[in-house]
């Protein structure tokens, strides 16, 4: 028997209904959408039509849901974004909760001329609100995380949002761990710019993922190619979705992240992290009374399901190891592509070992991980 709590990374147990919808797709459609008019891409498109509506009921997208585009993951997503919006003179606003998905283009663009801000954080993931007001004056643009990967804790998107927007910046939120665990509501929450994953919190296959751009807003595309309608054009078309997804899609993948949607949309957000938020609880308590570990995460009930620890004397990529070779218990230890947060915590030459809850996990799950923690540090891992 198996415990998974790293759901952060991938949500690698999924309903039965998404690999039956991927399974389904390429039995009984399995043609592209959007690139001939045959029943079998006919109903290719139907899905993909059906699944950016599932998607704007999600994300409270006001309109039409072809401000969605399909990307691969979020860090395509937050490519297109980042390369689509900022030129050189421009400056962007990030911070230090962010994953390298985010950090990494932002420094690609500084060496083309982009100016860089980052925002300082706190070990319980506050903001200095003072500090963003002074960096958003003359900003293009401000990139947040909903949700930070190593401390689980979320940020004030709609405060935040309304101080870049009354600084004229456009908001970029990289939904990656949020989406499908916490409320996301676009408009209500002043997002211009929203880039998400299908692989997490949606249950959906990997290679799936969106951006959505809010109506109004310009975005140059990244890739350029085929999209099945303006075909005579050399450029890239203006409309969205076509803009942004150029090439053949992920049919398969978007059939199963329709699925994962569906499932997510038909049990509710509230009621997901009203449950993940408790089980996140309980392993904390079991954890906190663990000699020589250390509680880095906070307690965060309005974040997501993520507790990182470390403990005294122990390398977390040994103790990662022993709860999964011996005990079954599977989470993720290192960097978790997320340095600067890491560096606020102190942890930045040895990591941590972060657990994540997630739509299957169970109190005994919680219970014998933790179990496993406790018997793994008496026994002296690393030592």
């Amino acid at each position: 028997m198996t415990v998974y709590l790293d759901y952060a990374a991938t949500a690698a147990i999924r309903p039965p209904e998404v690999a039956d919808a991927m399974s389904a797709y390429l039995r009984d459609v399995g043609a592209t959408p959007g690139r001939a008019g045959h029943r079998r891409a006919v109903e290719a498109g139907r899905i993909v039509f059906r699944c950016r509506r599932a998607l704007a009921r999600l994300f409270g997208v006001p309109g039409d849901p072809g401000r969605i585009a399909f990307q691969l993951n979020a860090t395509h997503a937050l490519n297109a974004a980042l390369f689509g919006v900022l030129r050189p003179g421009d400056r962007v606003v990030r911070t230090r909760y962010d994953h390298n998905a985010v950090r990494r283009p932002v420094a690609a663009l500084a060496r083309l001329g982009v100016a860089e801000t980052v925002l300082s954080g706190f070990a319980d993931g506050r903001f200095d609100l003072y500090e963003a007001d002074r960096a958003l004056a003359g900003a293009r643009l401000l990139v947040l995380s909903h949700a930070s990967n190593v401390l689980g804790t979320a940020a004030p998107l709609a405060e935040l949002a309304a101080r870049a927007h009354a600084h004229g910046a456009l908001v970029l939120v990289d939904a990656a761990q949020s989406a499908g665990h916490l409320r996301v509501d676009v408009a209500e929450m002043g997002i211009d710019l929203l880039a998400f994953t299908g692989h997490k919190g949606l249950l959906g296959p990997q290679g799936t993922g969106g951006l959505y751009v809010r109506e109004g807003v310009e975005i140059d595309p990244l890739f350029s190619g085929g999209t099945g309608g303006e075909s005579g054009s050399a450029e890239m078309p203006v409309a969205m979705p076509d803009r942004l997804e150029a090439g053949t899609q992920n049919g398969p993948g978007i059939a199963g992240l329709l699925a994962g949607v569906e499932w997510v949309l038909a049990r509710g957000v509230d009621t997901i992290h009203a449950r993940q938020s408790a089980l996140k609880a309980r392993l904390r308590e079991r954890l906190a009374g663990i000699p020589g570990l250390r509680l880095l995460s906070p307690a965060a009930p309005e974040g997501v399901g993520i507790v990182t620890v470390t403990v005294d004397g122990v390398d977390p990529a040994v103790l990662a190891t022993r709860l999964d070779r011996d005990h079954g218990v599977m989470t993720r230890a290192g960097l978790h592509c997320a340095p600067e947060a890491h560096a606020i915590l102190g942890t930045e030459a040895s990591g941590a070992v972060r657990f994540s809850v997630g739509w299957a996990t169970t109190e005994a799950d919680v219970d014998r991980a933790a179990d496993a923690v406790a018997e793994t540090t008496r026994a002296g891992a690393g030592r």
